[in-house]
Formats: structure tokens, sequence, C-alpha cells
């Protein structure tokens, strides 16, 4: 029977958080290109964005959330305030949405 290998995770200068801010401050990123990024999955994402963005605030900036689309028929989610990307357009019923885009400012 062969034995497994303990996880090792790979070493890190700073936080996951202080990752993306430095990410977000860069350039506007989808969840999926943070994840990329940072190492983590897509899931963590949004639990990260959540604290991000109420602890940023401290400091003037603010997280701009650009509006996730419908790529059926172009709907808009601006009235959203949930982070995560809608599973469905109310308009056409299509399940094919364009994430949300985020960027710090």
């Amino acid at each position: 029977m062969k034995r497994k290998e303990p996880f090792i995770p790979a070493e890190r200068d700073e936080t996951v958080r202080k990752r993306m801010v430095s990410l977000l401050c860069a350039a506007s990123l989808s969840a999926r290109d943070i994840s990329a990024a940072a190492g983590i999955s897509e899931k963590e994402v949004y639990a990260h964005l959540e604290h991000i963005q109420r602890t940023i605030h401290r400091s003037g900036k603010a997280l701009v959330v650009t509006a996730a689309r419908c790529r059926n028929c172009g709907f808009e989610f601006r009235k959203r305030e949930r982070l995560k990307r809608p599973g469905r357009c109310p308009v056409c019923r299509g399940e094919s949405m364009e994430g949300p885009f985020f960027s710090i400012r």
C-alpha cells in the first residue's frame, strides 16, 4: 500500500487577502482570475471579497463591482447586492452569465 505524503502549502510572503487587495488595486478582475492568481478556490474568493469590502472602507478605498451580465440577452444585474455570480437571468431564464468584475479604487 502506497503512503500519501502530507500536503505542505507553499510559503507566502503576504496573506491571501493582502494579495487579493494588491491584485484588485492593479486591475479589474473576475473571481476566476483572482482565484488563479491567489491560488485559492473561486468559492473562497467570494468569502474573502466580502471581508475585504468591509475592511478597506477604513482606508478610504472602496470595492467597485462591475455588474454581472447575461450572455444571451444582455441583461445587467445593476441592483444586485450579493457578490456571487447569479445563477439564472430573470428576463430570458438563460444560465450563461458573465460574472461580475471587481476592483479597488
